[in-house]
């Protein structure tokens, strides 16, 4: 492929003299270029918002979300995957990463991984994928081999496949039922594609996780219930929420966190229901984990 036909490949007329700039007009030109990736998301927010819904549906089911990517994109897939434990209590196995290369990749160039689309299938297939299982295929150019052949095997196993590129008409939108194509123009340094194209990338697998855990019941409001007190910081945020939630002093978040094994979930729907653990644990269970289901609604 002519790489020059992309545009993300392209030239930006605004910054041809990048290398004449002071510091200031360096920061100011990127800056202004990086304003325009919000504005290039919300002409895809449809599309998003139907991956968000693909991916919970699928995660509800008890299947895994899986990215895949090489060199930046991969390392985007990896570092969404990897917040979603502390962000959301998710087990480690439910959002999962490819990425070309293996983990090496994740801190060292190897760029000849990319190339392989065999590679990018028999990765996947190690995964043993089945239709439960979501696959975000993540490509700047959209071109990628390895990517594509990762969505090409997802296909294959019935698994559901998002494409998330910064190209029309790509190769992996194509390859996938689901193309998410968000159009950020030339990067301010030619070619660089961990600029505006990763920077839409990393907000649109953002929406997804945090989308989808919130259709499934891991937020309250705007408040993370699932989060693991693994930490200092973490235990005050979790009688932070508590206290919030419940309206309660700080003595008595403390003490239903307690009585509810630091579960912050279950411990909200103790103090708003009235429930004893178990009662609060069984109507939890009946609501499919959702907070406000179990409390509003009086499963």
């Amino acid at each position: 492929m002519n790489l020059r036909t992309l545009t993300t490949e392209g030239r930006n007329p605004a910054t041809m003299n990048l290398d004449a700039m002071t510091p200031l007009e360096i920061v100011t030109a990127m800056n202004r270029e990086d304003a325009a990736v919000p504005r290039a998301i919300e002409a895809v927010l449809p599309q998003i918002a139907q991956a968000v819904e693909v991916v919970a549906e699928r995660l509800a089911r008890g299947g895994r979300l899986i990215y895949a990517g090489a060199g930046t994109s991969g390392r985007l897939g990896a570092l969404d995957a990897s917040e979603c434990p502390p962000t959301f209590g998710a087990s480690p196995q439910m959002v999962q990463f490819l990425i070309a290369g293996g983990e090496r990749a994740l801190t060292h160039a190897v760029e000849g991984s990319e190339d392989s689309a065999e590679q990018g299938r028999a990765d996947l297939a190690a995964r043993n994928v089945t239709p439960d299982d979501v696959v975000v295929g993540l490509a700047a150019s959209g071109r990628t081999p390895y990517t594509i052949g990762v969505i090409e095997e997802a296909r294959k196993r019935g698994a559901a496949t998002i494409a998330i590129a910064c190209n029309q008409g790509s190769a992996l939108g194509k390859a996938a039922e689901l193309a998410i194509e968000v159009i950020v123009g030339p990067e301010a340094l030619t070619g660089s594609s961990r600029l505006k194209a990763g920077t839409a990338q990393k907000l649109i697998c953002n929406m997804l996780t945090t989308g989808a855990m919130t259709r499934l019941g891991y937020v309250y409001g705007n408040l993370m219930i699932n989060v693991q007190l693994t930490n200092h910081k973490l235990q005050e945020r979790g009688i932070s929420i508590v206290e919030t939630l419940a309206q309660v002093t700080r003595e008595r978040a403390i003490e239903a966190l307690a009585e509810a094994g630091n579960s912050v979930r279950l411990a909200i729907v103790m103090l708003e229901t009235g429930l004893a653990r178990s009662e609060a644990e069984a109507r939890l269970q009946r609501a499919h984990g959702h907070a406000r289901h179990a409390i509003e609604g009086g499963c």
